[in-house]
């Protein structure tokens, strides 16, 4: 069964779906193949690529968000947060093909969805000043 990636519900689900990996990964302390290897049902194809390019390419995305994210250190943020920045920060900088409103929307959303009433504002205000240095 194949999904067709390029329709947006399927890849806001993939979306939603590596968010909860990522959020997953961080709360076990576990490595992303390892959380990836223990589930009965393996993510579709993009929310597996977003998460596996996710977690090699941390600590460069957590530089980035440090360096746009004002009065906060990375490490500090609330991890629904930092799950939905690194996200989007990956995509940001390493899925071209995917248009900068989408990313930040699609995060916002998420924020909206799962976080604190001022995340969205939050994640969108970060999100905006990376998009502004890496795109």
């Amino acid at each position: 069964m194949s999904d067709d990636l390029g329709n947006t519900t399927n890849r806001h689900d993939a979306r939603e779906r590596a968010f909860h990996l990522l959020y997953e990964t961080e709360m076990k302390g576990d490595a992303i193949a390892d959380v990836l290897a223990s589930l009965p049902v393996g993510p579709d194809e993009f929310a597996a690529q977003l998460v596996v390019g996710v977690g090699e390419n941390q600590e460069d995305l957590d530089a980035v968000i440090a360096s746009h994210a004002r009065n906060w250190d990375v490490d500090r943020m609330p991890a629904l947060d930092r799950a939905i920045l690194r996200l989007a920060t990956y995509e940001l900088i390493h899925r071209p093909d995917v248009p900068t409103a989408v990313v930040i929307s699609e995060a916002v959303e998420l924020a909206k969805s799962y976080s604190t009433d001022d995340s969205s504002r939050y994640v969108n205000g970060v999100l905006s000043a990376v998009a502004g240095a890496v795109r």
